[in-house]
């Protein structure tokens, strides 16, 4: 068959294509291999992707269909049959042809008149294809958290209280839903495993009880951590037991809070049973000043409930009947209250107003706006690091939690635990389950320690710079004022003192002084005895040693409270530590 005419310009469409096709004569053929080994010894396989260029170098390859000859044994497709692939090949002269002195595509020759600004980036993919050890960085683990973007919002820490069933875990699971904290797929699930156990109204407060005891009863027992962010604040939520037996947790709780949320059920009968004498509201709101609480915001709940249909009339029987017992806590009326009716269960009032249908009597800002907008806290970074511990557990090391009260600590750096003064070293540090480089005043933290064993440290510890630790003592003055007791106290009474996160029984050992009610002074006679809404200096011994400072010097570890028989007997302030 003729030989077929072929253009300079073209090439075949696949190199595997030559196979089987060879020139006409032998003469022409030996000239085809002979510029076909010349193309192939000159090829860059790391070259970009072939561009056919009428001003490169001219290749002449021969073709022939059809041809009834021999292929030559030493034609590409003799290379194509041997027992390594053109894959394995490229592979094996990889690094050689990086080497090579020839161009770095077809077109490089032709344009080596022009400027070759281009050739270096060229040359930069090529490396990064050719060679392992110019091959582009592997992704990074996400790096920690920047102390910058970590500092730019202000750490807010909000305590939920009020008496059992007021929804207060359900307030908190639909603030976490509405910042976008839990997905709707999550609130989905918990919705499908209340109802399998006849709970379907409960499914928000799962986003924050977490155990199953919790969740089977209905009843918060240990205080939930979640936290949320605005623009300007990040705020931690603590959920507080509302059942009487769990009262010590949510002391423990207000300790670390600046900020209380009242939850008040607006149920016909139910705020009654809340308020009435045995109730916690009232318990749960003194003990929430005496933690150092300065502002309340009280949320009416349960206002869609039918005994309520946002009826303005009951939120006012509430607030009016709350008001003068807030008041004789010490809160401010005007400037550390406020009142919003709200529904835990739609979330009307939490991020947005409610459409006036629903309720047009009030119109005021809802709950997240007005504690995003509420004042900056007064807090100094200055001062040494303190930080009561509220839990630990073991996780490669002992990690310990709580809110740091005072100072900054950093990664690495050496701490003390009073009052054993175990000397130990930060291994991580998390706030709010984000790892970052340091904490500092205000923030709710997890600290992972070397040095201690968790068996050697308890709740009521405290986490100290190791040039100036907090203060040990047993036996401390306090000004103690009676809340509720029915007979008379005298020396040798006992109970147990909650101070800052500490827990410890704690003897009279003398009544000092009466302070007088009105006029605030001490009176010069030594009484015998103290009754109920009688204040008292005191000296008191603890039986065994604990941390604290007298409130003067810093107010978080100078304030305590005195519980007998499950209920709160006293609230009180460190004078001074003796000994």
């Amino acid at each position: 068959m003729d030989p077929v005419e072929h253009n300079n310009d073209s090439t075949p469409d696949c190199w595997e294509n030559q196979g089987g096709l060879t020139g006409g004569d032998d003469d022409n053929s030996s000239v085809v291999d002979d510029d076909s080994n010349n193309a192939f010894s000159q090829l860059n396989v790391n070259a970009t992707p072939f561009v056919p260029n009428p001003n490169a170098p001219v290749f002449v390859p021969s073709f022939m269909k059809g041809s009834d000859q021999e292929p030559d044994p030493h034609s590409p497709t003799e290379m194509n049959t041997t027992d390594s692939s053109p894959t394995e090949e490229l592979k094996s002269n990889k690094e050689n042809t990086i080497d090579d002195d020839s161009p770095a595509d077809w077109e490089q020759s032709a344009d080596a008149n022009e400027n070759h600004a281009g050739s270096g980036e060229e040359n930069e993919e090529l490396d990064g294809d050719g060679g392992e050890a110019e091959a582009p960085p592997r992704a990074k683990k996400k790096p920690v958290k920047v102390d910058d973007d970590r500092l730019r919002k202000e750490h807010v820490n909000v305590v939920f209280i009020g008496h059992v069933d007021a929804g207060k875990s359900t307030i908190g699971g639909q603030i976490m839903y509405l910042t976008g904290m839990v997905d709707k797929r999550t609130l989905e699930k918990y919705e499908r495993e209340a109802r399998e156990k006849n709970r379907e109204t409960w499914y928000l407060s799962w986003a924050l009880d977490t155990n199953t005891e919790e969740r089977d009863k209905g009843k918060t027992v240990e205080v939930g951590r979640a936290y949320f962010e605005t623009e300007r604040k990040h705020f931690t939520i603590l959920d507080a037991p509302g059942h009487k037996s769990f009262v010590p947790n949510m002391i423990g709780g207000a300790s670390q809070a600046d900020l209380a949320v009242l939850v008040i059920s607006a149920r016909k009968g139910e705020f009654e049973t809340g308020f009435e004498k045995g109730g916690q509201t009232r318990e749960h709101a003194m003990l929430a000043k005496t933690a150092g609480v300065k502002h309340l915001v009280v949320l009416i709940n349960k206002m869609d409930d039918s005994t309520v249909l946002w009826s303005e009339e009951r939120f006012t029987e509430c607030r009016e009947k709350l008001l003068p017992y807030l008041k004789k806590c010490g809160f401010n009326v005007k400037t550390d209250l406020k009142f919003i009716p709200c529904s835990g269960l739609t979330g009307t009032f939490l991020k947005e107003p409610a459409d006036e249908t629903i309720c047009s009597w009030y119109r005021g800002p809802a709950f997240i706006p007005y504690i995003d907008n509420l004042p900056s806290l007064d807090r100094s970074l200055e001062g040494p690091f303190r930080m009561p511990i509220i839990d630990r557990y073991k996780d490669m090391g002992t990690v310990v939690l709580g809110k740091v009260e005072m100072g900054i600590a950093k990664k690495g750096q050496q701490l003390v635990i009073m009052p054993n003064r175990t000397i130990v070293e930060i291994i991580q540090l998390w706030s709010d389950d984000d790892e970052v480089n340091s904490v500092g005043v205000g923030e709710n933290v997890k600290i992972k320690l070397k040095g201690v064993e968790e068996e050697d440290v308890s709740q009521g510890f405290v986490l100290c710079d190791a040039s100036q630790p907090c203060r040990t003592g047993k036996i401390f003055d306090a000004q103690v004022h009676i809340v509720e007791h029915k007979s008379i106290i005298c020396a040798g009474y006992s109970a147990v003192c909650h101070i800052h996160t500490a827990a410890e029984e704690v003897t009279l050992k003398a009544i000092i002084c009466l302070i007088d009610k009105k006029s605030r002074e001490k009176r010069t006679a030594r009484p015998r005895y103290v009754k109920q809404d009688q204040g008292a200096i005191m000296r008191l011994e603890a039986a065994g040693v604990i941390c604290l400072e007298p409130f003067e010097e810093f107010p978080q570890m100078g304030r305590f409270t005195l519980r007998d028989e499950g209920k709160t007997i006293a609230i009180g302030k460190v004078l001074k530590v003796k000994e």
